[in-house]
């Protein structure tokens, strides 16, 4: 594959066996499986990350929701869980 590198790690036996089943039963090879989810965890962090840094510039400049605000978001998702 061009542009790729080469990275060795170490799994549980049992992570391991999972991944197998995985890679076969999707047809796919075992680095394809494992480089997708790492691909996937990678996107999940980072946007992740991302957020909470969009959401820490929000609270330095004061930008809260009013008391009223969490009140209502609070009524309309516990309406019902009674």
């Amino acid at each position: 594959m061009a542009g790729s590198s080469v990275l060795t790690l170490r799994l549980d036996p049992k992570l391991k066996d999972q991944l197998d089943r995985l890679s076969k039963a999707t047809s796919r090879s075992r680095s394809f499986v494992a480089a997708e989810a790492i691909r996937e965890y990678v996107a999940l962090n980072n946007w992740q990350i991302e957020e909470t840094r969009k959401a820490l510039a929000e609270a330095d400049r004061g930008e809260f929701a009013s008391d009223q605000d969490a009140q209502r978001l609070f009524k309309k998702w516990t309406r019902g869980a009674r």
